[in-house]
């Protein structure tokens, strides 16, 4: 009986893996900082990795509104990047993709360099769309290729729950806080509900599903 413990797939990571926070600088601070670097040491403590405090790196050009993008490798060797501001949707045209996420995968627990099905589903991007939904294996609506989803049937707003296999985003976590509640969303719902996405670098902004 017994045997050896069953190795988590997050201790076989690919050479090179980083974890990523991608971050809005307002010129003199960022937004969120306590929830990226909450999300920053949850994920090195999943991968087994030992990481200084990070609160010190996220700093972006004084007086200047910034796109931030921190990667940090197992080495504890942090890269930041900046770049303006993305420009703002009005209102983000949302379909489906043909991608499918497991709803047991860990590695969708970690916002890191390993993101293949974002990426593709980033990829594919229809003409037309902004954003691209991304369901799995029971058909659930999970999340975007960058963004996280939020939706009100006339009760209040919700986002799908993390069971669905979403990732711990850092806007999802602020809105749960302020009451948000989660709850299961399908495809046959998105036409009937009010919608919204967004993430922590761009905020929130009013959608509409395109069927196709």
């Amino acid at each position: 009986m017994g045997g050896s413990p069953v190795e988590s797939p997050l201790h076989r990571a690919p050479d090179g893996l980083k974890l990523i926070e991608t971050a809005h600088w307002d010129g003199a601070a960022c937004r969120f900082l306590d929830r990226h670097l909450a999300r920053l040491a949850d994920g090195a403590r999943r991968l087994g990795w030992h990481l200084p405090v990070l609160r010190g790196a996220f700093a972006g050009p004084a007086g200047r509104a910034a796109r931030m993008r921190l990667l940090i490798g197992a080495d504890g060797v942090a890269s930041v990047e900046t770049a303006p501001l993305p420009v703002p949707v009005a209102r983000w045209h949302v379909g489906l993709s043909g991608e499918r996420l497991r709803s047991d995968d860990p590695w969708l627990r970690i916002k890191s360099t390993h993101r293949p099905a974002y990426d593709a589903a980033r990829r594919a991007l229809p003409e037309g769309l902004d954003e691209v939904l991304l369901l799995n294996e029971r058909g659930e609506v999970c999340e975007g290729s960058i963004t996280t989803v939020f939706f009100d049937r006339g009760a209040g707003m919700r986002t799908p729950p993390l069971a669905s296999g979403v990732l711990p985003g850092v806007l999802r976590s602020e809105m749960i806080a302020r009451g948000v509640r989660e709850e299961v969303l399908v495809p046959h719902d998105l036409p009937l509900v009010r919608l919204w996405l967004g993430n922590a670098l761009r905020g929130m902004g009013e959608a509409v599903f395109v069927p196709r």
